[in-house]
């Protein structure tokens, strides 16, 4: 292992509750949860809640009797300001480091590669310092020769907050080994509940365990993915800093603010969900060949009639025009819509992305020549002014907006809400 060629993962600790924290001082050391979409679940926890044993991801509703009786502070999720705290802590790594691959939004990998010279950890810990005084947003810093490495020294850094200082180091074959064995098979990268069962089976519990399984037999009962991830943590490099800034697919999912009934209503949805994407695909310079349409009952609700379906669509050609994609996505909803049942989720994803100057040509299907210059009206129309052009199919006097009945204010993105100090 040489030190001065290194992977860092750095985390932002409980990322939006933390941003909630930096322009309310009130909410430090008090237990805060802030909820998804619509205020259904849990998707960030403070330390504090943690110990509760409230698991990440939990309906409110079943934790509503446990939140009430330790107080616990409940909160919209607030994206324009999470957003905005993300670009901030992301602008500050570039000061350190060339090579940053974005993987999240609260969380970056660094390659240290040519820091022959350097006192990594410390320099690590001079990273960590400067966000926290610039934002006030506490991360952790795993660091190791590979990039799964990094995420279990990520996790022991955190785990280990106080000797470590939030930043750890896997820079011998001795911290290696320890490390693994100090890590369970659910700390490796990508592994989920499903795997480590299968592991467990095999008597693998750690993650160290898993490094020492035969190789062939994670090729054969495995996909090349967990191979790489063994190689890896063994201390073998395979996965290097991805900068690939376009997405391999794109998708606009939502759950309602109330359920739905009417086809509609759910085809008004839709094609708003159907827009989004398809501007996100024009943003990137992208088509797409392949749709995928969701709608879902309330699954929460037993008492209720249940259907999910997902509609896979085939394009007849790549695109990226609102005009093809809606009216696909139109035809899909018409047939997997079933009256009587209230959809309280639907979604749209786009898959089987291509450069729109490097798309496959079909000989027989064409698009239309003029949908590239009409979206590129629509959407600068729409970039000046808002969102004021829309398809016939999205209502223009119903005002959809998401149930966020505990939304602080947008600190950093609106303007009425920036804090005056007097």
């Amino acid at each position: 292992m040489y030190i001065y060629y290194m992977f860092a993962l750095i985390d932002c600790n409980n990322f939006y509750v933390s941003c909630e924290r930096v322009f309310n001082p009130k909410l430090i050391d008090k237990p805060v949860v802030v909820l998804s979409n619509n205020d259904g679940c849990i998707i960030s926890r403070c330390d504090e809640v943690k110990r509760l044993g409230i698991p990440m991801g939990a309906p409110v509703f079943k934790y509503r009797s446990v939140l009430d009786d330790h107080g616990v502070e409940v909160l919209s999720s607030n994206y324009p300001l999470y957003a905005d705290m993300s670009h901030r802590i992301m602008s500050i790594l570039k000061r350190f480091v060339i090579d940053i691959e974005l993987y999240s939004i609260d969380e970056a990998f660094l390659s240290f590669h040519g820091f022959e010279n350097y006192d990594i950890y410390s320099y690590a810990l001079q990273i960590r310092q400067t966000i926290f005084r610039w934002t006030g947003i506490p991360t952790s810093i795993g660091i190791a020769p590979t990039k799964a490495l990094s995420k279990i020294a990520n996790k022991l850094a955190r785990r280990y907050a106080i000797e470590t200082k939030d930043v750890y180091i896997i820079n011998s074959e001795l911290k290696r080994i320890k490390s693994l064995k100090h890590s369970s098979v659910n700390d490796i990268w990508g592994i989920g509940r499903r795997l480590s069962k299968r592991l467990e089976d095999k008597a693998c519990y750690s993650a160290y365990d898993f490094t020492v399984l035969p190789k062939a037999w994670i090729r054969s009962n495995f996909s090349v993915v967990e191979s790489r991830l063994q190689q890896e943590l063994i201390g073998e490099s395979v996965l290097k800093l991805d900068f690939r800034k376009n997405k391999k697919s794109i998708a606009t999912t939502r759950t309602f603010e109330k359920p739905l009934k009417e086809l509609k209503h759910i085809k008004e949805r839709a094609a708003t969900f159907v827009v989004a994407c398809a501007e996100k695909l024009r943003k990137q310079g992208s088509v797409c060949n392949i749709m995928i349409i969701i709608l879902r009952s309330n699954f929460f609700r037993k008492n209720l009639k249940q259907h999910s379906a997902i509609k896979i669509v085939s394009l007849p050609y790549s695109t990226n025009s609102s005009l093809v994609l809606n009216s696909q996505a139109m035809h899909a909803i018409d047939q997997i819509f079933i009256n009587g049942i209230e959809y309280k989720k639907a979604g749209i994803i786009v898959s089987g992305l291509s450069q729109i100057n490097n798309c496959q040509l079909n000989m027989f299907d064409q698009e239309d020549p003029r949908h590239h210059n009409l979206m590129n009206a629509i959407d600068n129309i729409n970039f000046k002014y808002t969102d004021k052009v829309k398809f016939g199919n999205q209502d223009l006097k119903i005002k959809w907006k998401m149930q966020q009945n505990f939304l602080s204010p947008q600190y950093t993105t609106r303007l009425e809400d920036i804090i005056n100090v007097i």
